[in-house]
């Protein structure tokens, strides 16, 4: 057996190393900087031990498989190990989606009993990957979701006093392409590092959610055809075992499907902007035509949270798309079966959900831009069905936004509304689903708009004049109108 002991190393604090909800995000080249990996790592470490049991516990490293992740989670495990943490969970290859990570910690038990109490996500979400693009690192609790300010805030005041980090000496790297358990020996006793089939954990919850084999009925129709492109993302990995294993749809109906760490050179963000060749498929695209596009099209971001659907020359914006869920949802989706709790939608959102909880006699939550938000209703067994107009839809099932979720969702209730039609009749579309539910609930209509690679310092300064100016409602209204 493999012995280690524990080293402290020296170190000073870096600038600018405050996390959000998504955690911290930076350029790879900022990453890779001797110090600053281990220096937020031992920082995350310190806030939790402050309220939380470290020593002894049981904590899952994976990520989207992005450049650096590799580095990183070797880093991380070491880190974790001379922190007295009892056992790794790391995902084979080191591939989960956050949604997965999120199903982990939530639902997955060792052999020995155990359960994770927490969880290091190495993801930048949809943000490009490669040496000269984004890495990022973010903790989500025993809840499954992203850690809350009291927590990120404590991080944050950590990085401005840290004088030293942790490190296991002598404890080697963990071939992260093979499932197992490798077991060491430490200070405080043994530390297990489980590499894990990524897909095990999340499948069986899905499967618990959905009716499998209507959606495998749907997708075996010759009436029916879909494409679904993870833009290189995690996501491929649970796609093609739930898709193509699963559910039998052909493989070709997956595009870029393998994560590559810089996501083929694209931008891993699932709207019609970034996925230039899912739109094109689906008929879409101003410059080409296809003569005969699938029924239904979806992607995904680079960490498999986020989700856009699409149907034959038709788009469903998010806003939509969360609001037919919820509609269909009792229906269609045998976890809903005993009825919705509650639904809630970001602030930026359209009403459109506003009338639907309102036509299904459920009370709604406007909550501000952030999962965490949703979580705490969820916690609190106050919502049921959730979604944010960046592509963002979710439910109770984990406490985060959930890609794969989404589509199994849609498939459901199309499935649902084929159920007699699949053996000749006419095909209810995706197209024709989203016009019903305008004729009943009428149509909505918001904008978004996308400022990338704005100057920080900037943007600083505007949302500082924004608060500024909503100070006195009365201003605001004398300077806009």
């Amino acid at each position: 057996m493999v012995m280690f002991k524990v080293t402290r190393v020296e170190t000073t604090p870096f600038e600018g190393q405050k996390p959000c909800t998504s955690g911290l995000r930076k350029k790879v080249k900022v990453f890779i900087q001797p110090h600053y990996l281990q220096n937020f790592g031992q920082v995350t470490f310190n806030a939790l031990g402050a309220d939380r049991v470290i020593k002894g516990s049981t904590l899952v490293v994976s990520g989207d498989g992005r450049y650096y992740s590799k580095d990183a989670i070797q880093i991380i495990t070491k880190m974790a190990a001379a922190n007295g943490v009892r056992r790794v969970w790391i995902g084979q290859n080191g591939l989960l989606s956050t949604p997965a990570v999120s199903a982990v910690v939530r639902e997955r038990v060792g052999a020995d009993g155990s359960k994770a109490t927490g969880a290091f996500i190495l993801t930048a979400s949809h943000n490009p990957g490669g040496p000269h693009e984004d890495f990022g690192i973010k903790y989500n609790m025993e809840n499954g979701g992203p850690a809350p300010e009291g927590i990120t805030n404590k991080i944050y005041q950590n990085t401005t006093t840290i004088k030293e980090y942790l490190v296991a000496e002598g404890l080697p790297d963990v071939d992260i392409s093979t499932t197992g358990v490798s077991i060491f020996e430490g200070p405080e006793g043994k530390f297990d590092v489980d590499i894990f089939y990524s897909t095990s954990d999340y499948l069986k919850l899905m499967k618990s959610i959905f009716d499998f084999p209507s959606i495998k009925t749907l997708l075996s129709s010759p009436q029916f055809s879909f494409c679904y492109d993870a833009l290189h993302g995690v996501a491929g990995v649970h796609a093609k075992r739930i898709s193509v294993e699963e559910l039998g749809a052909n493989e070709s109906s997956l595009v870029n499907c393998v994560p590559k760490e810089d996501f083929g050179g694209g931008h891993p963000d699932p709207n019609l902007t970034y996925a230039k060749e899912l739109v094109a498929l689906m008929g879409l695209s101003e410059t080409h035509t296809e003569p005969n596009p699938p029924e239904f099209g979806a992607a995904a971001d680079g960490d498999g949270d986020r989700n856009m659907v699409l149907g034959k020359r038709f788009f469903v914006t998010p806003s939509d798309s969360v609001a037919i869920i919820a509609a269909n949802a009792v229906q269609a989706i045998p976890y809903f079966s005993g009825g919705l709790k509650r639904v809630a939608r970001s602030m930026p959102t359209s009403a459109v959900l506003d009338v639907v909880a309102k036509h299904l006699n459920l009370k709604f939550f406007e909550v501000p831009t952030g999962w965490e938000f949703f979580g705490n209703l969820m916690d609190a067994g106050m919502c049921s069905i959730c979604g944010e107009e960046s592509f963002g839809t979710g439910s109770d099932h984990i406490r985060e936004k959930d890609g794969i979720w989404a589509v199994l969702a849609w498939l459901s209730i199309l499935a649902y509304k084929n159920k007699n039609n699949l053996g000749g009749g006419n095909l209810v579309t995706v197209e024709d689903i989203v016009r019903q539910h305008w004729a009943t609930y009428g149509r909505h209509y918001y904008t978004r708009y996308d400022y990338e690679n704005v100057d920080a310092g900037g943007a600083k300064d505007l949302m500082a004049h924004l608060v500024i100016l909503q100070s006195s409602i009365d201003e605001v209204n004398k300077y806009l109108f």
